[in-house]
């Protein structure tokens, strides 16, 4: 038996061993998982890169530090066949169609010296080749045959089965290969090193064993990691209450595969408060325990809760928009996700491109997030969840309220924010 292929085995054990035990719901000792004031800023939207995406972050910077912003999420950095960056190819190469590699660390610079922690988008499901299939060039592996699943579609792949769904636009790389993994390891931290990046958001980790990514992450000790897991609803889209928990449960299996060692987007959240606001069903956002909906309700430390992303949400001159939240309704979103715990992450076209009237709000709701001491967990008393209203207390020292329905918290409150079917006071 070949050496590689005996490391492939024992890697292959590795895994199987660590999904046995890695089932579990109960919150262990997480890792990677920021400050807990954190707030985060998509610096993107789907169609950035045609107005230079480098230097529209470099001439905002004044704006994203003022705002209250403390991680800039970057989208993919190295040369890619596409504008977006999602099919790299040459991973050191960072003269993309965002911008210049000096652009870039013009970029990265100018959040680092505000104190605002620069996060890359790290590709490493898949790869294209440089010129053909899996012709991978800086960095080549030591078989670029090796370094392909054998099940992924060019035919051609010599390495082990894939650990997670396949991705048809581009080959597959084999994480059990020890290259694989090492080269992945060295381009991280060089990326943190050289360019100077703090942290990690990866792409479709659907794509392969969670396993991984506690592995990518102790290699190169980011300060915050979050992974895209976009679980699929199945059955009722209209579903609520337990009947959503298989959706969450998903996520919580997956940063337990990771070993605890990087958060997820919390795409419960954002799917029963897209249909709670848009419905007019508060109730959706209290589970049978009275906590919220959500991650957030379970592991609140590890949920990074959102409104839209470059893939969901709209972007100027189009964009994906695969799931959007409702224009109206937005507003209620932002009163929602920057008053709970979990990690909030704000959509670059919502703060940006959307007016002044929602910057303005969205920048109150920061200000009074971070005055209140309001952390990624923070403890919520739901007061109310019916038909026309939700309203909660969190840190005891905030309350929130979204929807038509009246409510107040009475006497000795203060109103600090308000907008469409939204207000928030303080203590």
């Amino acid at each position: 038996m070949r050496i590689k292929d005996l490391r492939r085995i024992l890697w292959l054990l590795v895994i199987c061993f660590t999904l046995l035990f890695s089932t579990a719901t109960s919150p262990v000792e997480a890792a990677y998982s920021g400050s807990g004031s954190d707030v985060i800023l998509q610096g993107f939207h789907w169609n950035s890169w045609q107005y230079g995406t480098w230097n529209t972050i470099i001439n905002n910077a004044n704006a994203i530090s003022n705002a209250g912003f403390t991680m800039v999420w970057f989208p993919p950095v190295s040369k890619s066949t596409g504008g977006t960056g999602y099919l790299p190819n040459e991973w050191y190469n960072l003269d993309s169609d965002h911008g210049t590699e000096a652009q870039l660390r013009a970029a990265v610079s100018a959040m680092n010296n505000r104190g605002i922690k620069p996060i890359a988008d790290i590709v490493i499901n898949h790869r294209v080749g440089t010129a053909d299939w899996a012709d991978f060039s800086n960095p080549a592996f030591d078989d670029n045959a090796n370094a392909v699943t054998s099940d992924d579609e060019w035919g051609q792949g010599a390495g082990s089965y894939d650990t997670g769904d396949s991705y048809g636009a581009a080959r597959d790389l084999d994480h059990t290969y020890y290259d694989v993994q090492t080269e992945i390891k060295y381009w991280m931290n060089w990326l943190k090193d050289n360019v100077g990046f703090k942290g990690w958001r990866y792409d479709y980790v659907k794509g392969y064993s969670a396993y991984y990514n506690g592995v990518y992450n102790d290699a190169t000790s980011p300060y915050f990691s979050v992974g895209e897991l976009w679980p699929d609803i199945t059955g009722d889209y209209y579903a609520s209450g337990d009947n959503v928990n298989y959706h969450r449960q998903k996520l919580i299996d997956w940063i337990d595969a990771t070993g605890a060692k990087s958060t997820a987007f919390d795409f419960t959240t954002k799917w029963q408060l897209m249909l709670a606001t848009s419905q007019s069903e508060y109730w959706r956002l209290q589970d049978s325990s009275g906590n919220p909906i959500g991650a957030i309700g379970w592991w609140p430390e590890m949920s990074v809760t959102f409104i839209d992303n470059h893939d969901t949400g709209p972007s100027p001159d189009g964009g994906q928009e695969h799931w959007p939240f409702e224009m109206a309704k937005v507003e209620q979103g932002y009163a929602y996700i920057l008053t709970h715990p979990g990690t909030p992450c704000v959509y670059w076209p919502h703060y940006f491109d959307w007016g002044n009237d929602l910057q303005s709000k969205i920048k109150t709701l920061i200000s009074l997030r971070k005055e209140q001491g309001i952390t990624s967990t923070s403890p919520v008393s739901i007061q109310v969840a019916d038909s026309s209203k939700y309203a909660a207390i969190i840190n005891s020292s905030l309350a929130v309220k979204i929807g038509p329905g009246d409510w107040s918290p009475g006497s000795g409150w203060i109103l600090r924010a308000s907008g469409n079917e939204w207000a928030v006071w303080t203590q």
